[in-house]
């Protein structure tokens, strides 16, 4: 067999294999040998005719197509192997037959490649550093938060309802008359002016006393999800049997040690804030080097092959399930499309823009590491070997014996990022932006509706689908509106950057 590759059209390759008669013939006799049992001929039993007989009856090119795909089978990958110096296939090739006579064949794979990257300025550029600062509010709040997690419900007597209690309710929803799927509940805990219910029906609540019936009447949104509720009139018959409050423990060295572990109040306010500028730090961190990949991406010139924006489409879509499955007790994806009102063709595509934008910052970071000649040398590893064990409690040597080698290499990328990253930064200029709070920003949606920022008024929860881990089995009544929370993302490698 010869073979020869030459440059084809938006970044893919082109390779023809050629092979002799000899060769051809072989292919032949193998995949009448494999395939012989499928042909029926008179005369023979089953898988016992002649080829000569099975080529008479059936036509001479029956045996081509599996001739064929022995041979792309048995070479083609060889090929691409002993030409990994001079290209990286990065998906299937297309196949065509370039010719067929007894005299052998000619089969042509055009394969995607990993393209090359014209950077454009990646250096000496005005790039957007981001800082967050942690006040004293924000350590405050994270005492709040932990009285909140140990508070307890208490009983109310003698007043009605306001904001800020937990009403146990029955609830019963009709529309013209008739009930709707997902509108009834009974001892369903809500708590008033949590916004979760759709609006109007927390408010008309409110005044009310245990024991009580009321008939509270909303109109569902026009944008509402549900197309048989859009804009409908709604009466539900509401009854109050149980009105709780809050109540916070008191914020006291005890409470501390007890809630937290801390030695005293003092104690855990300096602990929260070191976490918090921790994670503040982190985080500007992380945006500042967005601002960077950003920046030196757009100014960089790729021909990015189909076959690896399908291929991060893919990526994206799984980790989408994935989310969704973690923070809805494993709920399916395609039950949230359903639900949604969508397909997984449509939730898909809506992924391809950021997916090409994913990519090309791939390709052009990992283009500046080889540039660049940044590498993990091995007093890197070990050094952060070493900072693994220590973590660990165990010696160098000890932790070593349980590092794989894809553990080895899982380091090295991530020094080789690391180091990339300092490159970039000290190698640009970094202007300071106007110190934002230390609260965390909206997380930017792509185009398309995505599982993990399903936060919209639903009408109930499906019965199939779990609630998150968090809450009890018993707790997956159908509710009228409420509103999952969303979890948010931490990663921070550089092929996350551009999401």
């Amino acid at each position: 067999m010869n073979y020869k590759t030459e440059p084809s059209q938006k970044s893919t390759v082109k390779i023809t294999m050629t092979f002799d008669k000899q060769e051809w013939s072989d292919a032949n006799q193998k995949a009448y040998e494999q395939t012989r049992g499928r042909y029926f001929v008179n005369g023979f039993r089953k898988g016992k005719a002649p080829r000569h007989v099975i080529e008479l009856n059936y036509g001479k090119g029956v045996f081509y197509e599996d001739a064929l795909n022995n041979l792309f089978s048995d070479h083609y990958y060889d090929i691409v192997e002993k030409e990994k110096e001079n290209f990286t296939v990065v998906g299937q090739p297309e196949l065509s037959v370039e010719d067929i006579t007894d005299d052998g064949a000619v089969l042509v794979a055009v394969a995607p490649v990993k393209p090359d990257v014209k950077l454009g300025a990646y250096k000496g550029i005005n790039i957007q550093k981001v800082e967050y600062n942690v006040k004293d509010e924000d350590v405050e709040a994270e005492l709040k938060r932990l009285q909140e997690r140990n508070s307890r419900l208490a009983d109310v007597e003698g007043r009605a309802a306001e904001n800020g209690d937990t009403a146990t309710i029955d609830f019963s929803g009709s529309v013209g008359g008739e009930k709707f799927e997902g509108g009834t509940s009974e001892n369903y805990p809500l708590v008033l002016g949590s916004g979760s219910f759709i609006p109007g029906f927390e408010e008309q609540v409110v005044g009310m006393n245990v024991g009580e019936e009321k008939d509270v009447k909303v109109k569902f949104p026009e944008d509402y999800q549900a197309e048989n509720l859009k804009g409908k009139d709604a009466v539900f018959a509401v009854k109050l049997n149980k009105l709780q409050k809050k109540e916070l423990p008191e914020v006291n060295d005890e409470f501390i040690k007890d809630a937290a572990g801390a030695e005293s109040v003092e104690a855990y306010k300096k602990e929260t804030r070191e976490r918090l500028e921790k994670q503040a730090k982190e985080k500007g961190d992380a945006e500042t080097e967005n601002n960077i990949v950003k920046a030196i991406t757009e100014t960089a010139e790729v021909e990015i092959p189909d076959a690896m924006v399908e291929n991060q489409m893919d990526l994206m879509v799984r980790n989408a399930e994935y989310r969704l499955g973690m923070q809805y007790g494993g709920m399916k994806l395609e039950d949230y499309l359903r639900y949604m009102g969508s397909n997984m063709a449509d939730f898909r595509e809506g992924y391809r823009s950021q997916a090409a934008e994913t990519v090309k910052s791939q390709l052009v970071i990992d283009k500046i590491i080889r540039e660049e000649n940044i590498k993990a040398e091995d007093a890197d590893i070990e050094a952060k070997l070493e900072e693994f064990a220590k973590s660990a409690g165990k010696s160098l040597e000890e932790y070593k014996k349980d590092v794989g080698e894809s553990q080895r290499e899982y380091i090295a990328n991530d020094i080789v990022v690391n180091k990339l990253f300092d490159f970039l930064k000290a190698n640009n200029n970094l202007t300071a932006a106007e110190e934002k709070p230390a609260k965390k920003p909206a997380a930017k949606k792509p185009a398309a509706k995505k599982a993990d920022d399903a936060e919209e008024e639903k009408p109930v929860k499906k019965t199939a689908a779990k609630k998150p881990a968090a809450k009890k089995a018993d707790d997956a009544e159908e509710k009228p509106a409420k509103k999952p929370a969303a979890k948010k993302s931490s990663a921070k490698k550089a092929d996350d950057k551009a999401e």
